[in-house]
């Protein structure tokens, strides 16, 4: 896509947003090139980078994507505490931390020369995946965007953030073919002080009375969570390990069922359009449809779409299909993470309820790559493995 067209696309998004006492025009193209960073580096550039920091480093490939779980493990650890810090200091010293900490990662990350300076990146990382990625920024949005305001904001900023993996795999891949992969930490890592941060002191409000104080009303206390809340929150970890898999063994999923590499990654490469192309649709409807309803939709599509998985073998037509439906469903998933919380459960301490629907999806995210790869080790049959996620879509459905 030309720059002007990215261009104009982005004007469609933030000149469609409505009123609010903070003009939305001037936070979300920040905050979506912010989250283009912190997503593109902190999460999607392991998939370029993780064969050659094995190579320099001579770790085996486990060894390397263990790292990576440990970055995911220690994100999730840390999500209901930072929900609990962006609903009471607000969302800019939080997001400020976060870019701190991915720079402080990726600086770590360049020097490794060890096993154990390796983990201690990846640490570093994880951290500042729970303080910068969608869960704190939409928690931050909360705060600075009134009313439903705040379900078309969430919108725009997914769809602006949409391209990190669009710009970091050939960002990576062209910054390790020309130098290495140090080089492309450091980048990484300068990418996270000089514009995250900047980005985020700039946009995001620091804390500031709520309504409550300002009337002299004691604050309400956040409610216990009921049978709802935690159906929700298996549901979202469910396709939170379906998605997991299928980013870790696609390629390999797919050439089981026939489909040879350069076709495999041309439907990898379809996710990306899906999940923006879905964004838009689910922008205009959302001041007509229920995010429940937006949610259920996305529901369905994954399971459509690992049933379709189930049956490719050798059939291209099919697996563009299965793109399709997973596509679109992951585009309008990362939406109802953020908004559908808000529809059952009201927007009261708000950080701390997202935190907390985050802990089960991002321990699933983590552990379901080694998982799934050692049931492929076992000699499970392509069929068994694919049907097993097929059963955990139609789980999440029906929870």
């Amino acid at each position: 896509m030309r720059q002007s067209a990215i261009s104009e696309a982005l004007s469609a998004v933030t000149d469609t947003l409505p009123a609010s006492p903070t003009p939305l025009w001037r936070i979300i193209p920040p905050l979506g090139i912010a989250q283009i960073i912190a997503w593109g580096s902190l999460y999607y550039s392991i998939a370029v980078l993780a064969g050659p920091m094995g190579e320099s480093l001579g770790l085996s490939r486990p060894a390397v994507y263990g790292g990576f779980t440990l970055a995911l493990l220690l994100s999730g650890a840390v999500a209901p505490w930072v929900g609990r810090r962006v609903d009471s200091l607000g969302g800019r010293d939080v997001l400020s931390a976060a870019a701190l900490l991915g720079a402080a990662s990726f600086a770590t990350l360049a020097v490794a020369d060890s096993t154990p300076g390796f983990f201690v990146g990846w640490a570093l990382a994880g951290l500042a995946m729970g303080c910068g990625l969608y869960d704190a920024a939409m928690a931050a949005l909360n705060i600075m965007v009134p009313g439903q305001d705040y379900r078309r904001a969430v919108t725009a900023l997914t769809l602006i953030a949409g391209f990190a993996s669009t710009v970091f795999w050939p960002l990576s891949h062209w910054l390790v073919t020309h130098w290495d992969w140090r080089t492309a930490c450091a980048v990484f890592a300068v990418l996270h002080l000089v514009v995250c941060l900047p980005l985020y002191r700039a946009v995001v409000p620091g804390p500031r009375p709520r309504d409550h104080a300002a009337s002299g009303q004691p604050r309400p206390a956040m409610p216990k969570p009921g049978a709802a809340f935690w159906w929700l929150a298996v549901a979202f970890a469910a396709v939170s390990f379906a998605f997991a898999v299928l980013s870790a063994h696609l390629v390999e999923l797919l050439g089981d069922a026939g489909i040879g590499v350069e076709d495999a990654i041309l439907v990898g490469a379809l996710f990306g359009p899906m999940q923006v192309a879905a964004r838009i649709i689910e922008f205009s409807v959302a001041p007509r449809v229920r995010a429940v309803s937006v949610g259920s939709v996305a529901f369905v599509l994954m399971t459509i779409a690992l049933l379709l998985l189930t049956g490719i073998d050798g059939e291209r037509s099919q697996a563009f299909a299965f793109a399709a439906c997973y596509g679109a469903s992951n585009g309008i998933l990362t939406i109802v993470r953020g908004t559908v919380p808000a529809e059952l459960f009201g927007r009261t301490h708000y950080g701390a309820l997202l935190g907390r629907l985050a802990l089960p999806s991002f321990f699933a995210k983590a552990l379901a790559p080694f998982l799934f790869s050692v049931m492929l080790a076992a000699g499970v049959s392509h069929a068994a493995s694919t049907w097993s996620l097929a059963l955990v879509g139609a789980g999440a459905l029906f929870s």
